[in-house]
C-alpha cells in the first residue's frame, strides 16, 4: 500500500509538471510570405482604404473589370462592344500575355480604358516569397510600360488572395489593391452559360459596384456574349460604365472611414 501511494504521488507530480510546461509551437517552420486567408477581416482593410471591394456612391456608376487577358480574340471583341455602348472598363492584365499581345493593351489605353497589374505569370499569392511577389509585380508593371508607355497604380492579386504582408508590399510599390463586389463575381471562368453570367450582373447591379469578369477564358466566348445582354440593359437602367479610378473619384465618404491610404 505504501508503494502504491508513492507511485500515485509520483504520477500526480509528473502530470502537474507536464500541464504547467508550455506546449511546443507547431509553427517551428518560418512563416511564408502569404497565407490562404487574411489575418484581418474585410472591414479592417476597407475602412483604411487598403483594399477596395466597391465604392459608396449615390450616382449610377458601375465598373466592369476583366482579368487574365489580353486574349487575341475575346479582348478585341469586348473592346468593340464597349465602344458601341460608350462604356469604359478596367483590364487587369497578366504581364506574360501582355508581352505576346502588346498592341491589344495599347488599344485598351488608347480607347480610354484602364489597365491594372494582375502579376506576370498569374502566380498564386498563397505561400509566396517576398522576392517572388516583387518579381511578379515588377515584371508585370514593366510589360505594361513597354506596351503602353505608362505604368499603373492598380493591382488585383490572382484569386483575390491578400494578407497584411501583401497590403504592405502593395503600398511600397504605390499600388492600390482592387478586388470586386462579392455579389458581382460572375464566375465566368467556369463557363456557367451566357445567361447565368448576364443574370448574375443584372440581378445584383448597384451603384458603385465592381464587376468581376475575364477576357481570357480558354475556349470560351461566353463573357463576350453575356456583355451583349449586360451593356444595353444596364445602359437602359441609367448606369454609366466607368473605370475603377473614375469610380474611386466618386466615392462618398461613409461614416467611420479612416483615411490612411489615399
Amino acid at each position: 500500500m505504501k508503494y502504491n501511494r508513492l507511485l500515485c504521488a509520483g504520477i500526480a507530480v509528473s502530470l502537474l509538471c507536464i500541464s504547467s510546461c508550455p506546449t511546443p509551437s507547431t509553427n517551428a517552420q518560418a512563416p511564408s510570405y502569404a497565407s490562404p486567408t487574411p489575418t484581418k477581416g474585410r472591414a479592417y482593410y476597407e475602412e483604411r482604404g487598403d483594399i477596395v471591394w466597391e465604392v459608396p456612391t449615390h450616382r449610377k456608376l458601375i465598373a466592369l473589370t476583366f482579368d487574365d487577358g489580353p486574349d487575341e480574340s475575346n479582348t478585341p471583341a469586348i473592346l468593340d462592344l464597349l465602344k458601341e455602348y460608350n462604356a469604359k472598363a478596367t483590364f487587369f492584365v497578366v504581364g506574360s500575355r501582355v508581352e505576346n499581345l502588346p498592341d491589344i493593351v495599347k488599344r485598351e489605353r488608347a480607347e480610354g480604358h484602364e489597365v491594372g497589374n494582375h502579376t506576370f505569370y498569374h502566380s498564386s499569392f498563397q505561400y509566396i516569397s517576398r522576392n517572388k511577389a516583387l518579381s511578379e509585380l515588377d515584371q508585370a508593371q514593366a510589360s505594361i510600360v513597354q506596351a503602353t508607355g505608362a505604368g499603373t497604380h492598380l493591382f488585383r492579386p490572382p484569386g483575390g488572395s491578400y494578407t497584411d504582408s501583401l497590403v504592405k508590399l502593395s503600398k511600397e510599390k504605390g499600388l492600390k489593391i482592387i478586388l470586386w463586389s462579392w455579389h458581382q463575381d460572375t464566375l465566368d471562368w467556369r463557363k456557367p452559360g451566357v445567361h447565368r453570367i448576364a443574370n448574375r450582373v443584372l440581378r445584383n447591379a448597384r451603384n458603385g459596384d465592381i464587376v468581376l469578369m475575364h477576357d481570357y477564358v480558354h475556349q470560351s466566348t461566353q463573357t463576350v456574349e453575356a456583355l451583349k445582354i449586360i451593356l444595353p440593359e444596364l445602359k437602359k437602367r441609367g448606369f454609366t460604365f466607368v473605370t475603377v479610378s473614375e469610380l474611386l473619384s466618386n466615392r462618398e465618404k461613409p461614416d467611420g472611414l479612416i483615411e490612411v491610404n489615399k
